[in-house]
């Protein structure tokens, strides 16, 4: 595939911290294929199948977790960095890794660290991630992490967008490997942000109907997902309600990936990019939604803020979870000796490297390690039915 002149290179890369030498010659992969395949083989990435999407240690296998929503960020990102020229092992790689840093039981588990980090500079999953793949990790015996290379990891800090205030981990990382925080990333980074969003809007609105959080007709408030569910009645007369929704789901898809290759590109020509390097000189984001879409998405966030996240089954959730992270914090904070061996003995004497290196343990759980954790050195913990 020939690449567009602003997709990024691997042969222009910036490199690694760690010169690699006659290793970085194994197979003939490039240094963004290199990275996508250490991603997938770390063990971050393998504990996001018992990781919090939304639903908490899910019964069954029909709910997402961590790693299935990063698989499909990955293939949508793949699909719009291919439409646009980008480079696609960059963008899987930077999709793939995207929620590594996210503790057990999704955002209310970062919830409970970032107040028990309080005083220590507080917890931030975007940079856990830089924190898991720059120095947790350890697969290489020369030296911590993954070695990633330095636009992945630019990427992974910047997908969002500059970073005027990094956190204490943020700026740990990139004291060390200078990611240019004030400005934009590649556009493999930019698409893959909104690749997230695409993927979590559609997929969210799929598991909360199948837990019955909201029924359709709560959904058809919208009046662009009632013309879609209607559109697809009337094509597929015969089908189901679950079929329906999942032609739902993929029409939506589809409709918001080509929305944002569309505006990408007349982003691109506008500002009229020659480089990976003037993508990041542009001084403004260049993959996007049309104005109406970027309207659209933002009202199917709003829904699923409403009719889902802040549910009150998903909240009664939330509050009890908070109390597994709060709980597992302050036992191993107040007697280390409960620690693993092998985090005990790497345990710092001096705060906050000591919360912190508390937080890191914590943070790196499954939803069910950091149940089976609170009753071993908590106690009883009564979790709400249908747990």
């Amino acid at each position: 595939m020939t690449l567009a002149p602003f997709a990024s290179r691997p042969a222009q890369s910036r490199g690694r911290l760690h010169d690699e030498g006659r290793d970085e010659m194994r197979g003939p992969r490039d240094a963004f294929q290199r990275d996508r395949d250490r991603i997938i083989h770390s063990v971050a990435f393998r504990r996001l199948r018992g990781k919090t999407q939304v639903f908490v240690a899910p019964d069954g296998d029909h709910f997402r977790v961590r790693l299935t929503h990063s698989l499909e960020v990955a293939q949508i990102g793949r699909t719009i960095a291919r439409a646009l020229g980008l480079n696609e092992d960059l963008t899987e790689a930077l999709c793939l890794a995207h929620d590594i840093g996210h503790p057990p039981f999704g955002h209310a588990g970062e919830d409970a660290l970032q107040a028990a980090l309080a005083d220590a500079g507080g917890f931030d999953h975007n940079a856990q991630t830089l924190r898991m793949l720059t120095r947790l990790e350890h697969r290489y015996p020369r030296f911590a992490g993954l070695n990633l290379s330095w636009e992945t990891l630019e990427g992974l800090a910047k997908h969002n967008g500059p970073v005027e205030d990094p956190s204490w981990a943020l700026a740990d990382v990139d004291a060390e490997h200078r990611l240019d925080l004030g400005t934009f990333a590649s556009l493999e980074a930019q698409v893959a942000a909104l690749a997230d969003d695409i993927a979590y809007d559609n997929h969210d609105i799929d598991d909360g109907l199948r837990a019955g959080l909201f029924d359709r007709e709560t959904l058809f408030a919208i009046p662009e997902i009632a013309e879609i569910w209607e559109r697809a009645a009337y094509r597929f007369p015969d089908a189901g309600p679950a079929q329906l929704a999942s032609e739902l789901i993929r029409e939506q898809i589809g409709l918001m990936v080509n929305d944002l290759i569309a505006e990408t590109r007349a982003c691109v020509a506008d500002a009229g990019v020659e480089s990976a390097d003037d993508v990041r000189a542009a001084g403004r984001r260049l993959a996007a939604f049309s104005p109406a879409m970027a309207d659209h998405e933002r009202t199917l966030k709003r829904f699923l803020y409403a009719h889902m996240y802040e549910h009150p089954k998903q909240e009664e959730v939330a509050d009890a979870v908070r109390t597994v992270v709060e709980g597992l914090y302050a036992a191993y904070h107040a007697e280390p000796v409960l620690l693993p061996e092998n985090w005990r003995k790497s345990l710092p004497d001096e705060e906050p490297h000591r919360a912190r290196h508390i937080a890191d343990f914590i943070a790196g759980m499954t939803d069910s390690f950091a149940i089976r954790c609170y009753r071993d050195v908590v106690g009883p913990l009564e979790l709400p039915d249908g747990f």
